[in-house]
C-alpha cells in the first residue's frame, strides 16, 4: 500500500471520542504527547464500564444466576477479541493477566523455572524496558540461567550479527526482546528475529507493549512463540494484561499463582489444575477491566491499524523534522524504522526541568529514565524527555512542542 491509497484518518472527528483532551491546562489547552507511559479513553470504554457496573455486575466464571452469566459473557468476549486483533489460532492461547509486567513475570516464573534448565540462557537486547530485565536476573539467580545481552548501534538498532552470534552455541532456550523500544521508538524486525531465533532451538518472546498500540499484530505471521502487551496504552482501562502463548507451550507451563478459578479440584493431598489459559488465572480476573479492553479493541479496529500506522508515521515524520531543526535539542536513536516514541534531550537543561517548564505551557511529556536504565547509560545519559503519540495527536500538537522547546532553549541559554 503506497501512501496515496493509505486511509485518511479524521483527527478531529477522533478528539471528540476523548472527553479528556477539552481540558484546560492553567488556562492552555491539554497538548497530551504521554500516550506511551499510557493513553487517554475514549468514551466508548468509559461506557462499556460503566454500563456494566450499573447494570450487570456480578463475580464471573461461578455464579449460576442471569447478572454472573451476562457478566461472563461480557468479560470472556475480550478474550475472543484479543484472539482475533493477533490472529491467534485459538481463544485458549490468550491469558488474561494485570499487565505486561505480569506476563513477563509470569514467563519467568512458569517458562524459566517451570520449563528451561539449568545452564541454558535467556537472551534480551539492549534496550529492554526493566519488566523485561527485572524477571530474568531473578530467574538467573534462582535458577541458574544465564542472561544475554544483545547489543545496539547508535541509531538503536538491534545488532543482528552480535545476535544470532548470542545463539550460535545452542544454549538460548528463550529471547525475549522488545517489539518497539518504549525510549527510541525503533522497531525490531520480529520475523528475522523469529527465523533466526527458532533455527537455534529457542523460542521467541517479545514484549509487545507499545507496538501493539501503533502496528496490526500477527502473531502467525510473526512466527513467534509468546507475545506480551498491556491494555492501558491501546486506550484500555488499566489492570489488564496480555500474554499470547502457543498452546502446546503453556500447556508444559505450571501455573504462576495459585488460588481459585486455576484448579481442576483441590484437596489437601494434592490439587490439579484448569485447562488452559484457567490455569494462569488465579483469583477474581480484571472483570471490568477486560469489558473495557473489549470496548478498545472494538474502538482500534474500528479505525483501522493502515490509519493508524499511515498518521502515526506522518506525526513522526514532522516531529523529528521540528526537533532536528532546533539548536541544542538532540534526538536521541534514528532507527530506520520506529514507531510514534521520540526521547531527546536539550543542551544544558536536565530533562525533569524541560518536562516541567513545557507543562507550565500544558504540554505533557515525560522525563526520566523511562524505566530502562540500562540503555540509558549506553548513551551516557541519565534521563532523557520523551514525547509519544496516539491515534488523537494532531501535527498543531507537534509544532507546540517544538515551539515550546524553543522557549525552553531561550530561558537556559
Amino acid at each position: 500500500m503506497n501512501a496515496e491509497t493509505l486511509p485518511a484518518l479524521d483527527v478531529e472527528a477522533i478528539r471528540k471520542d476523548f472527553p479528556i483532551l477539552t481540558q484546560t491546562i492553567r488556562g492552555k489547552p491539554l497538548v497530551f504527547l504521554d500516550s506511551a507511559a499510557s493513553a487517554q479513553k475514549p468514551t466508548a470504554v468509559i461506557e462499556a464500564m460503566k454500563h456494566a457496573m450499573e447494570t450487570q455486575y456480578a463475580n464471573v466464571h461461578r455464579g449460576l444466576h442471569w447478572m454472573s452469566e451476562r457478566t461472563t459473557e461480557a468479560y470472556e468476549a475480550v478474550r475472543d477479541a484479543i484472539a482475533t486483533l493477533m490472529n491467534a489460532a485459538d481463544r485458549s492461547e490468550i491469558v488474561l493477566t494485570r499487565n505486561s509486567t505480569e506476563s513477563l513475570n509470569l514467563m519467568a516464573h512458569s517458562y524459566g523455572r517451570g520449563v528451561m534448565k539449568r545452564g541454558q540462557a535467556v537472551l534480551i537486547s539492549g534496550m529492554e524496558h526493566h519488566s523485561n530485565i527485572v524477571p530474568w536476573q531473578l530467574l538467573r539467580d534462582s535458577h541458574g540461567i544465564e542472561l544475554r545481552v544483545c547489543p545496539i548501534n547508535e541509531a538503536g538498532e538491534l545488532d543482528m550479527a552480535a545476535f544470532e552470534a548470542l545463539l550460535a552455541d545452542g544454549r538460548v532456550g528463550l529471547v525475549s526482546i522488545t517489539h518497539m523500544s518504549n525510549v527510541l521508538g525503533s522497531v525490531t524486525p520480529a520475523e528475522r528475529i523469529t527465523a533466526i531465533a527458532h533455527a537455534h532451538g529457542a523460542k521467541v518472546l517479545f514484549d509487545g507493549s507499545q507496538a501493539i498500540v501503533h502496528r496490526k499484530v500477527d502473531v502467525q505471521a510473526l512466527g513467534c512463540d509468546f507475545y506480551a502487551w498491556t491494555g492501558h496504552k491501546l486506550y484500555g482501562p488499566t489492570g489488564i494484561g496480555v500474554l499470547y502463548g502457543k498452546r502446546n507451550l503453556l500447556e508444559r507451563m505450571p501455573p504462576f499463582l495459585g488460588g481459585g478459578d486455576m484448579i481442576s479440584s483441590v484437596s489437601y493431598e494434592q490439587s490439579t489444575w484448569a485447562q488452559v489459559p484457567h490455569k494462569f488465572e488465579a483469583g477474581t480476573p480484571p472483570i471490568l477491566e477486560g469489558i473495557g479492553l473489549k470496548a478498545a479493541i472494538d474502538y482500534v479496529q474500528a479505525i483501522g491499524y493502515p490509519a493508524i500506522a499511515a498518521h502515526e508515521a506522518a506525526l513522526t515524520e514532522h516531529a523529528l523534522a521540528r526537533l532536528d531543526s532546533i539548536k541544542g535539542v538532540r534526538v536521541v536513536g534514528h532507527a530506520q524504522e520506529r514507531g510514534g516514541v521520540v526521547s531527546f534531550t536539550v543542551e544544558g537543561a536536565h530533562a525533569h526541568d524541560v518536562a516541567t517548564l513545557l507543562d507550565r505551557q500544558g504540554i505533557a511529556v515525560r522525563a526520566g529514565h523511562h524505566c530502562a536504565e540500562p540503555l540509558m547509560r549506553s548513551y551516557n545519559l541519565d534521563s532523557t524527555a520523551r514525547a509519544s503519540f496516539g491515534v488523537y495527536t494532531t501535527m498543531a500538537e507537534i509544532d507546540a512542542l517544538a515551539e515550546g522547546l524553543e522557549r525552553v532553549r531561550t530561558f537556559f541559554a
